[in-house]
């Protein structure tokens, strides 16, 4: 599906100058997972019978006659709009474009189906069951997306079966559903954490999903970072094997921002900003001391986005450890050279590394190294206090005598925990409605999200392979680089 001539490129001459017109290559339009892949459709209007199974109704959309909406003749999503997953094409070159999913190359740029409301829905509201989780860790505005879950069904939709499910995926077989409507969620935007508690680790999913059909939920709302969009994938392939009429979807969450395809995940934006305070206070300490490095150690398992761009907001920060980017700490180039440099100029440094970051520099044995949480991340060692301790040792052996102070500061807990900012809160409003106005046209096993500032719904099992990372060769890195001025860290020439 596409353009079907691509690479034309043509130049036109008037009064106001030369322009160019070009043709971009064709594109692939990636098949998003409905209910009607698997189940047959009523081909009428009425609602009822069997929610859990059995054939799917065609209802028109109850947002025409709700009075706050009046929609336009260009207010509902047609089938056939997607999102570009690529915008830039070099003019110049044929096929200039190209993406991977799933691990494999495609010769064409991708395109998702476009989010928004459908004029024909598959769900009756009076029949929807909805439940909805969080799990993992802690994120800024895991509350805001619960509470516009929750006001969009019912109030968009006039949908008034919604349950909260605590304690995460074990949640559904071991806790009691906590029922929600807009009274009981009004004020949770401005609140930190989820009110529905998290755990990590607890996925049975024959468990789970048995748990799912005995409550008779028929839709899913899945809010989680990596680990739990796997988790997500996997339970929307059982529900599909069982041919169930339940569908299921993704918000995504994470502060570090390693969730691919979509242009960010929410909580990463107050992430950098409350980060910023962090970076400050290590700033003021080490100006304040004689010979001071403040150190802070912020969130970033197997990306550096926040460092990356705390870094940049700061512009206080000397040196911006990620873990796309090997360094090493002694011998021409390394860390310590720079570190002396710098103090040398300044009397002063400040350094922003990234949880992930150094991990190789850490001795560890191999039982240590394979070590994993709950959710089955590896566990890590802590960089920040290696890079402390190392700090003292080479100023003892480098300059002995002299005085010397390493602050070191972690806000982990502190940053994960408030509530979420402005953009934020917004963010997270427009993924909750474009998520609901999905699964009520009967679409399933995805992830809404902004691609290219457009939103649209990506394929759970698009998402769950797909991973974010600082791209070290690009502008953006170039920028921090020349912001701070630090060396590249290549091969260590000692």
């Amino acid at each position: 599906m596409g353009s079907p001539a691509p690479h034309q490129v043509t130049t036109t001459g008037n009064h106001t100058g030369p322009t160019s017109s070009f043709t971009p290559p064709s594109f692939t339009v990636r098949n998003l997972p409905h209910l009607s892949d698997y189940l047959p459709q009523t081909g009428n209007h009425t609602g009822g019978g069997d929610q859990i199974a059995g054939a799917l109704p065609s209802v028109p959309n109850p947002i025409d006659s709700n009075p706050y909406y009046r929609p336009s003749s260009t207010f509902y999503i047609s089938p056939s709009d997607v999102v570009l997953s690529s915008i830039l094409f070099d003019t110049t070159v044929a096929n200039s474009n190209s993406d991977t999913t799933n691990d494999v190359q495609v010769a064409s740029p991708l395109a998702y189906l476009r989010a928004g409301p459908r004029r024909i829905i598959n769900f009756d509201p009076a029949m929807v069951r909805a439940a909805i989780v969080t799990c993992g860790g802690l994120c800024p505005g895991s509350n805001t997306v619960i509470r516009e879950l929750v006001v969009g069904l019912h109030e968009l939709y006039g949908v008034k079966d919604i349950y909260g499910i605590p304690m995460g995926y074990r949640g559904f077989y071991s806790a009691d559903p906590i029922k929600l409507d807009p009274d009981s969620v009004h004020d949770w935007h401005k609140k930190g954490g989820t009110m529905l508690m998290t755990t990590r680790g607890g996925f049975d999913l024959e468990k789970i999903v048995d748990a799912i059909v005995k409550h008779g939920y028929n839709q899913l709302y899945v809010i989680g970072g990596d680990g739990t969009m796997r988790g997500a994938l996997d339970i929307f392939k059982e529900l599909k094997r069982r041919k169930l009429r339940i569908c299921i979807t993704g918000v995504p969450k994470t502060v570090d921002n390693d969730i691919g395809i979509i242009d960010r995940s929410f909580g990463f934006d107050t992430a950098v900003e409350v980060a910023q305070q962090a970076i400050s206070a290590a700033h003021t300490e080490a100006e304040s001391a004689v010979n001071g490095i403040g150190l802070v150690k912020l969130m970033g398992r197997s990306t550096g986005h926040i460092a990356l761009y705390a870094t940049l907001s700061s512009r206080d920060v000397d040196c911006c450890l990620i873990p796309e980017m090997n360094f090493y700490l002694y011998g021409k180039g390394g860390l310590f050279e720079f570190i002396d440099q710098r103090l040398k100029r300044k009397k002063h440094t400040v350094i922003v590394v990234a949880e992930g970051a150094g991990q190789e520099l850490i001795a560890r044995t191999e039982s240590e190294t394979l070590e994993k949480d709950p959710s089955g991340n590896p566990l890590f060692a802590d960089i920040g206090v290696y890079l402390k301790k190392e700090f003292k040792k080479w100023w003892d052996q480098a300059h002995p005598g002299e005085l010397f102070t390493v602050k070191y500061i972690d806000p982990t807990y502190m940053i994960r925990a408030v509530p979420p900012n402005a953009s934020d809160n917004l963010y997270c409003t427009l993924l909750a409605h474009s998520a609901i106005h999905g699964v009520m046209a009967g679409y399933t096993g995805f992830v809404s999200g902004p691609i290219n500032r457009n939103y649209g719904y990506i394929p759970l099992e698009d998402i769950a392979v797909t991973k974010n990372v600082v791209d070290t060769k690009d502008h953006t890195w170039a920028w921090v680089r020349s912001v701070t001025n630090q060396p590249d860290f290549g091969i260590s020439e000692d």
